[in-house]
C-alpha cells in the first residue's frame, strides 16, 4: 500500500463561510471527485470511493476527522499541526464529494487557517489515504483497500504542474494494519455493508 495524496482547489464561495453557535468558522466546499482522472493520473472509481466516504462519516460523527495545516507526509495525523475538523461529508449524485469544515481557531494552526480564510486567501485541500492502484489505459485506478486518513488544508500552487503530488512512501501490509486500527477497520466494513444494502434497496 502507498500513501496517496491528492491536491485540489478547495472550491467554496465566500458567502458559504459562516459561524456556528460557538463562534467557530465553518466552510463548505468540494474536497474530492469520483470517476475523474486527477493531476496525479489517478482515478477514484465511484463504487470504491462512495463506501469509503460513508465509512469516514463514523470519524466525522465522533469528531475525530481532524486535518493538518500544510502538506504532511505521514500516514497519521500529527495533533500539534491540527487546524480543523470535518463536521459533515457527503457525495452528490454526480460523484462530487463535499465537506463541511470547522476551523479550530483555539489551536495555533487553526488561528492561521482562520486568518487565511477571513483574508480571502485561496487555499487548497489535500487528501491523505493509504491504498494501492492498478495501472490501466484510463490511468492508475485506486483499489478497494483505500483507507482515508484525513484532508489537509494547504497552499494553492500557482502552476498546473505544481498540483502533482507523488506518493511519499510505500507501506507493507503489516505497517498498514498498525496504522489502521482494528476499530477503524470494523467501522469501514460496516460502512461497506450498509452501502451494499442501500444499493440493494435502491
Amino acid at each position: 500500500m502507498k500513501l496517496l495524496k491528492e491536491l485540489s482547489d478547495f472550491t467554496y464561495k465566500q458567502e458559504d463561510v459562516t459561524k456556528n453557535k460557538n463562534g467557530k468558522l465553518i466552510v463548505k466546499g468540494i474536497i474530492q471527485r469520483a470517476d475523474v482522472l486527477n493531476a496525479n493520473g489517478r482515478v477514484y472509481p465511484r463504487h470504491i470511493l462512495e463506501p469509503k466516504i460513508e465509512a469516514y462519516k463514523e470519524l466525522v460523527r465522533e469528531r475525530r476527522a481532524t486535518g493538518e495545516l500544510d502538506h504532511a507526509d505521514e500516514a497519521v495525523v500529527n495533533l500539534k499541526n491540527v487546524s480543523h475538523v470535518i463536521t459533515d461529508i457527503y457525495m452528490d449524485p454526480d460523484g462530487t464529494v463535499y465537506g463541511e469544515v470547522e476551523v479550530l481557531d483555539n489551536l495555533p494552526m487553526g488561528k492561521i487557517l482562520r486568518g487565511l480564510i477571513e483574508s480571502e486567501i485561496k487555499i487548497g485541500i489535500s487528501s491523505r489515504a493509504l491504498g494501492s492502484v492498478e495501472t490501466s489505459n484510463e490511468g492508475d485506478i485506486v483499489q478497494d483497500d483505500l483507507h482515508f486518513i484525513c484532508w489537509d488544508m494547504v497552499s494553492e500552487p500557482s502552476t498546473g504542474s505544481a498540483w502533482m503530488m507523488r506518493e511519499s512512501r510505500e507501506y507493507t501490509k503489516e505497517e498498514a494494519k498498525k496504522i489502521i486500527s482494528k476499530q477503524q477497520r470494523v467501522e469501514f466494513a460496516i460502512g461497506q455493508v450498509l452501502e451494499f444494502h442501500k444499493k440493494i434497496k435502491g
